[in-house]
């Protein structure tokens, strides 16, 4: 499909996903097994304070995190998410009373305790705790058995530890000093950033923790997929209206009756996506008519009225063609056949929206800051929310399986003054 050439007003969004771009880019493109130093030795780009105001001082080749009186627990942030990897740094408590830890496949999003840094948690303390999981602001410890004493004395008081930490799928493990600590499994989150924590203290007692040489290495391709459908029943989905409109047969969500449309609303994510990657494979019936809905909510009935709708209809008697952006950027020649399983890839970046039907770009558009929308169509704008499929009518059978989900970091913050990373002599 031919997209139009952008307007003057598109220059300042444009301009904005550039931005982000080159500010990732020395991470982005480094190659998925190649070694990257998360913290350069000298500053803090390309990491943002979440959260409190504990600070963040650079003191030669250190980053030192410093407790502050009356802050919640701070987290000193990764400016983009990181699925499959290997981990690598280390770490000492300047002062012995301090639990820290080290984040991964961590979120903060405001559809979740107000931005709350939540996610995996590789503890840093000396009671004997380190280096086991602690679901942060979610559900706790999820290593349970914390009593090898071998384990238990890994972690040196005083000294400079060195800590590794392998994700890939739903495993997470990891050593201190060489010595094998966690290892779990869990796929509740499968990608994320990784942050710095200075736990919270009362007083001001100005307890430190330190970290250095922190290098993160991709594995395979970085993953960071989540299923959203288990291939057996509707377990973190919702149906409104006409619910017999929806069933699963055969490893597939089948949507075919009344009006009726399935939300996801399932934990991942807290089914409140902003920046992601979709895929799902799809097949139609003749004359059959479907949609997928993002950013769009639960509702009771009706059609859904917030969140754009990507076309699926490869023959029924509207002309809007799969892999349209319905009534926004219409495809008019089918790009896929019925009754054959057909790849559907949806990425949404900031304002920047594209589809893919088997490999080939059926939309790009790029939502403009005063987007003009008809009256009847007025939340078809870009926000964060969940998916939604559609049951149109009972002549219309599509079938939907496969259906994954790849987060993406929703951009960069404004940084607190406290994280200052001045640059210091070493204390």
């Amino acid at each position: 499909m031919h997209s139009p050439t952008p307007s003057l007003k598109r220059l300042p969004i444009l301009a904005a996903i550039l931005g982000l771009a080159i500010l990732l880019s020395a991470q982005e493109t480094a190659k998925p097994n190649d070694w990257v130093d998360l913290f350069d030795g000298k500053t803090l780009k390309g990491w943002t304070l979440l959260n409190g105001t504990a600070k963040y001082d650079i003191e030669g080749d250190t980053i030192v995190g410093t407790t502050v009186k009356h802050s919640p627990n701070s987290f000193l942030c990764t400016d983009r998410f990181y699925g499959d990897f290997e981990l690598q740094f280390e770490t000492k408590l300047l002062d012995n009373q301090l639990n820290s830890g080290v984040q991964i496949r961590s979120h903060s999003y405001p559809t979740y305790r107000k931005n709350r840094v939540h996610g995996y948690q590789v503890e840093v303390s000396t009671n004997g705790n380190a280096g086991f999981i602690y679901d942060e602001a979610r559900r706790g410890w999820l290593s349970k058995n914390r009593k090898d004493k071998a384990k238990r004395a890994a972690f040196k008081r005083g000294e400079w530890n060195r800590y590794r930490v392998v994700c890939k799928g739903s495993s997470i493990r990891t050593w201190i000093n060489d010595i094998p600590i966690a290892d779990i499994n869990d796929s509740l989150t499968a990608s994320g950033f990784i942050s710095l924590q200075v736990h919270s203290v009362g007083g001001d007692p100005k307890w430190r923790v330190a970290w250095r040489n922190i290098r993160l290495r991709e594995i395979g391709d970085g993953d960071g997929w989540s299923d959203l459908f288990n291939g057996k029943d509707l377990t973190g989905w919702k149906v409104n209206e006409n619910p017999d409109s929806v069933k699963v047969v055969d490893g597939a969500i089948v949507v075919v009756g009344k009006r009726s449309h399935v939300f996801y609303d399932g934990p991942i994510y807290s089914h409140s996506f902003k920046n992601f990657e979709f895929r799902a494979k799809v097949m139609t019936r003749p004359k059959a008519n479907s949609g997928i809905y993002f950013h769009t909510e639960f509702q009771k009935g009706g059609w859904p009225s917030k969140g754009y709708e990507c076309q699926v209809n490869n023959s029924q008697g509207d002309w809007r063609r799969t892999g349209g952006l319905y009534a926004i950027q219409d495809v008019k020649k089918a790009p896929a056949k019925d009754d054959e399983w057909f790849d559907m890839h949806i990425t949404v970046r900031g304002q920047h929206i594209t589809v893919t039907v088997n490999g080939k770009t059926t939309a790009d558009y790029v939502e403009e800051a005063d987007a003009k929308r008809p009256r009847n169509m007025k939340g078809r704008l870009l926000s964060r929310g969940t998916f939604a499929f559609q049951c149109h009518d009972p002549g219309s059978e599509v079938h939907y399986k496969d259906i994954r989900v790849k987060v993406l970091h929703e951009g960069p913050r404004t940084q607190s003054p406290s994280a200052s990373g001045t640059k210091k002599e070493r204390r």
